[in-house]
């Protein structure tokens, strides 16, 4: 079949590439660790940790900006005061499920217990908090809600990728999703993201009505994945506080300066990398009705999976076309279980898979419904965190040339395959 796929695509031109920088605004922190350990030694509530008090972090599983430098920042800092910190992988459902892969998902962030100096304390159990006025559970991580005398959560604050609100991603998501573990995040997505606006501030509102949390790390980023701001919020004012965030984090969220194009390649997608496996707020291919914005693409291919992602391929089947090499890298038991949590499926299925990169990219230029495939305008991107320096099609080089935000850096040159047919590393 791959032969008869192969046979069916080789006539396809792929175009010459030309490298270019878009620029953002790339206002940043000089020294983020510093100014997180600045606003942990002025925090009241960060003072009123006392000694002897066991301490809950409660660390999520994104690609954020030294997400293992912040932690061990807030570890250190409990340790000064003589608390005794622990981490608590908060993560929902990623890693699998699992108590030992949400484990590894922080070990491949740099998060473990030899780093952090503090044990990692990883488990499924839940505990039953309450219930909200439609009925949904409120559940914690059974650890952090019975044995924590405080409990602290580290995030950063950005839009969602399937809903729009007031608050989306970061402090208030990681409490009622994150801590929730596997069941909390089940519960949350029960009535699907067209609710989630609503139900995530409430399950946290519950939740810190119910636990000891004390404050929250919120971190916002520019569109070069660097940390612009970091603030130490006390569940007083966290809800009103992120609403300020999400607003700042969406104006700085990096883009794709072309409003539309035929064909986009995305060189790795992950867990990682966002929720989505690639930010749809990035792709313009979203996995839900209830969220929007981006450019207009045609079809879009993905060639890899970050092994940070530990095999879960979430996003996936938001492409158009994949390759062998990440359908055999994918645990799809883990892929599943992220659609049966969330609710939302179509993102978890298998793409329309090529042998290799090359065929892979032939597809989606001979589907993309232009009558010319030379002039197919087509974008490549290593992944939807990093859109600095991306790569354009030839045709797409007059465009450019006429964006303020674009500078046109090498080209136009050929794509280089291995003998396989893969992108050399």
């Amino acid at each position: 079949m791959s032969d008869l796929l192969t046979q069916l695509v080789e006539a396809v031109p792929i175009p010459r590439m030309m490298k270019i920088r878009q620029k953002f605004d790339d206002t940043r922190l000089d020294d983020p660790i510093a100014e997180l350990r600045r606003k942990l030694q002025a925090s009241p509530q960060a003072a009123a940790i006392a000694a002897g008090q066991k301490v809950a972090v409660a660390v999520g599983s994104r690609g954020i900006s030294r997400i293992d430098e912040l932690t061990k920042t807030v570890v250190d800092a409990l340790k000064e005061r003589g608390a005794l910190p622990f981490i608590v992988p908060c993560m929902g459902s990623h890693g699998g499920a699992t108590a030992q892969g949400q484990a590894e998902v922080l070990a491949h962030l740099g998060i473990d217990e030899a780093r952090m100096g503090c044990p990692v304390r990883s488990s499924m159990e839940v505990a039953l908090l309450d219930r909200l006025p439609n009925g949904l559970p409120v559940y914690c991580d059974r650890i952090a809600a019975t044995e924590a005398d405080a409990i602290v959560v580290i995030n950063r604050v950005k839009p969602h990728t399937a809903f729009r609100g007031p608050i989306e991603s970061g402090l208030m998501k990681m409490i009622a999703i994150g801590l929730g573990k596997q069941k909390g995040a089940e519960a949350c997505h029960q009535l699907g993201f067209k609710h989630m606006a609503e139900n995530v501030p409430a399950m946290a509102r519950a939740m810190m009505a119910k636990l000891p949390i004390r404050f929250g790390v919120a971190v916002v980023e520019n569109a070069y994945d660097r940390i612009c701001r970091v603030e130490v919020l006390g569940t007083d004012e966290m809800e009103a506080r992120e609403r300020e965030l999400l607003v700042e984090a969406k104006r700085r969220l990096p883009q794709i300066l072309f409003p539309s194009f035929d064909v986009l390649v995305v060189d790795y997608i992950g867990k990682n990398i966002s929720g989505d496996g690639m930010d749809p707020n990035i792709t313009g291919r979203y996995p839900t009705p209830y969220a929007h914005g981006g450019p207009e693409v045609g079809k879009i291919v993905v060639l890899d999976l970050t092994p940070e992602s530990k095999g879960n391929a979430n996003g996936v089947g938001t492409a158009d076309f994949t390759t062998r090499r990440l359908v055999e890298k994918t645990d799809w038991p883990a892929t599943y279980a992220n659609g049966l949590t969330s609710t939302v499926c179509a993102p978890t299925k298998q793409a329309t898979t090529l042998a290799n990169d090359r065929d892979a990219i032939k597809a989606a230029i001979k589907t993309c419904n232009i009558l010319d495939y030379t002039k197919v305008k087509l974008v490549r991107i290593r992944d939807t965190l990093h859109l600095g320096e991306i790569e354009i099609s030839e045709s797409l080089a007059e465009e450019a040339g006429r964006h303020p935000q674009i500078e046109i850096l090498s080209g136009p040159y050929e794509w280089q395959f291995d003998e396989e047919g893969y992108l050399p590393k």
